[in-house]
């Protein structure tokens, strides 16, 4: 099974923030999207789909820890992984879940030709694993060409 199975089977959109928005901002968009990480980009919306980084609450955790709480009003581009590990929708579940193993993430970027075209998390390969065990995923058919996915 690949990559973009899961993208495609996804109810839930990328949420991104911006790189000049605050961490307070960002954790408040977690919060209110009850997610623990958020994509960072340069400009968000329809304005691009490049990845500048990811910010997740183990970043903000230990940042916390180091700076206190005077890290609320630092720009997100202080805090976040630049450069994260990502994967591409024609990569298998396997190989994203060594990647997440061996780099000790719980959120993948999947990029396609350089662009953002959704992440996978832990809870998506948990999502797949009770449905193989339940019976319930669908039979996967190569697609014969995919490059859109919703978010």
């Amino acid at each position: 099974m690949k990559v973009e199975h899961i993208l495609r089977t996804k109810e839930s959109r990328v949420v991104a923030v911006r790189t000049s928005a605050t961490v307070a901002d960002a954790i408040r968009l977690m919060k209110a999207e009850n997610i623990s990480a958020l994509v960072v980009k340069d400009v968000c919306r329809t304005e691009g789909n490049t990845l500048a980084g990811v910010l997740s609450e183990r970043d903000v955790v230990h940042a916390l820890l180091e700076r206190g709480g005077s890290l609320l009003s630092m720009p997100v581009s202080q805090l976040m992984t630049r450069q994260p590990v990502t994967c591409s929708p024609s990569d298998s579940v396997q190989q994203a879940l060594h990647l997440m193993e061996q780099h000790h993430i719980r959120h993948l970027p999947v990029l396609e030709d350089g662009h953002l075209v959704g992440v996978v998390s832990a809870r998506d390969f948990t999502r797949l694993h009770l449905q193989e065990l339940e019976g319930t995923v669908a039979a996967v058919a190569e697609p014969a060409a995919t490059s859109a996915y919703t978010h």
